[in-house]
Formats: structure tokens, C-alpha cells, sequence
């Protein structure tokens, strides 16, 4: 191995140091009261290292949120190649995301509070996320993949699926039932009502209202232009 693979291969081991340094305290202690050098002193550490990897708190959170959604694909993925059946798929891409942050709820708290700042980074909305969410809805993209839909159903139904995975995650913030099982009745209850729906939606008379409805999003830049 060579010198530079060498500094590599440590450069990401005290990367991966850092950040499970990070989720250590901020589990223990909380996001707002974890300070940088605290972060650096349990990895072992120099604080410019710390802030050489993660320029900030906020910097590991993303990338807390980042891990997760790997997760997501990973899991959705390995179910996916399984089942081509439509309410499994949707279950595990909806659960999966509960599932993988139901010990971590502060974190996610974190992301949400940025919700009024659109040019935060943790911003849910803002350029700073657009990535997660990208990819976010292309695991409801890859859940709908072997359905029959008309194309603009197709584009509308994964940012439908997962603005309600956002609602519910809100929801999921607050919830003290055990095992959030409250979010998780809602949650199954919504897929039902939309699987139901689903059938009405993709009549021919309603192309018109789902035309409305895409150029609307367009409009306000949610989709691209060129959805379809």
C-alpha cells in the first residue's frame, strides 16, 4: 500500500472516529449542549481535526442524516429485489426511515428546527438538503418501479409519498407512545388510503386534474420542468 492510501485509510478512520464520537455525546448529553471540543476530546482529537472533517455540529448532524438515508437504500434495496408486491414495498420504504432513527428522534429534531431558515444547510426545504431529498424520493420511485401508471402519476406519486413521510416524521418527534406506535398506525393507515385511492387516480378523467396538479409543482420549482 502506498503512502497516500496509507493517509487515506487514517484520514477516514479519524473521520469515522470524530462522528460516532459525536452521536455518542449528543446522545448522552444533547445536540445544544455537546460543544466541538468535547466532540474532539472523547474521539482523541485535536479540536482542528474536529473542525478539519466536520466545520461544524450541524456539519455531523447532515452527515447523521446522510448515514441514514444509505441505510434506507440499503434496506429497500435488499427488500425490493423480493417482492414486487406494492403495499410491501411502500410499507418498507415508509417504516425503514422510523425504523433506522426511532433511537435518535433529538437528532432529527435538529433538522426540523432549521425548517424557517431556507438557507441553513439543515434547512428540510433548503439547497442544503436538496440531496437527501432527491434521493429520499427516488426510494418511493423504486417502490412504485413495477407498477402500471400513467407517466405523470409516476412523477407525482414519490413526491406525494414521501411529503407524507415528512408530515409523519413531525409527528414521529413527538410521539411517546412505545415504539412510536401511533406514527406507525398512521403511517399504515395512510398507505392504505392511498393504495385505495391509487385506483381512482390513475382513471383517464382525471389526466387533466393530475396535469393541474404537476404544472402547479413545477410552477412552484418542486418538480423540474421537464418531469415528464
Amino acid at each position: 500500500m502506498v503512502k497516500n492510501e496509507l493517509a487515506t485509510d487514517k484520514g477516514e478512520q479519524t473521520r469515522k472516529q470524530i462522528f460516532s464520537s459525536a452521536l455518542e455525546l449528543f446522545r448522552e448529553r444533547g445536540f445544544d449542549a455537546t460543544t466541538m471540543q468535547a466532540i474532539a476530546s472523547h474521539a482523541g482529537v485535536v479540536k482542528s481535526a474536529a473542525y478539519y472533517y466536520f466545520p461544524s455540529k450541524e456539519a455531523l448532524i447532515q452527515a447523521y442524516y446522510e448515514n441514514v438515508q444509505a441505510a434506507q437504500e440499503r434496506l429497500c434495496e435488499e427488500l425490493f429485489v423480493t417482492t414486487k408486491d406494492l403495499k410491501t414495498r411502500l410499507v418498507t420504504a415508509l417504516h425503514s426511515k422510523f425504523d433506522l432513527t426511532k433511537d435518535d428522534r433529538n437528532l432529527l429534531g435538529v433538522v426540523f428546527r432549521y425548517t424557517g431558515e431556507p438557507h441553513h444547510p439543515l434547512s428540510c426545504l433548503g439547497p442544503g438538503t436538496a440531496e437527501i431529498r432527491r434521493r429520499s424520493t427516488q426510494v418511493f420511485q423504486d417502490a412504485i418501479a413495477e407498477e402500471k401508471l400513467p407517466q405523470d402519476l409516476r412523477v407525482l406519486l414519490p413526491l406525494a409519498l414521501w411529503a407524507l413521510q415528512m408530515g409523519l416524521l413531525v409527528m414521529f418527534l413527538y410521539d411517546d407512545s412505545e415504539n412510536q406506535q401511533r406514527t406507525r398506525r398512521m403511517a399504515d393507515g395512510a398507505l392504505n388510503l392511498t393504495l385505495k385511492l391509487l385506483g381512482l387516480a390513475k382513471l383517464a378523467i382525471l389526466k387533466p386534474i393530475r396535469r393541474a396538479v404537476l404544472e402547479l409543482l413545477q410552477q412552484a420549482e418542486l418538480l423540474p420542468g421537464d418531469s415528464l
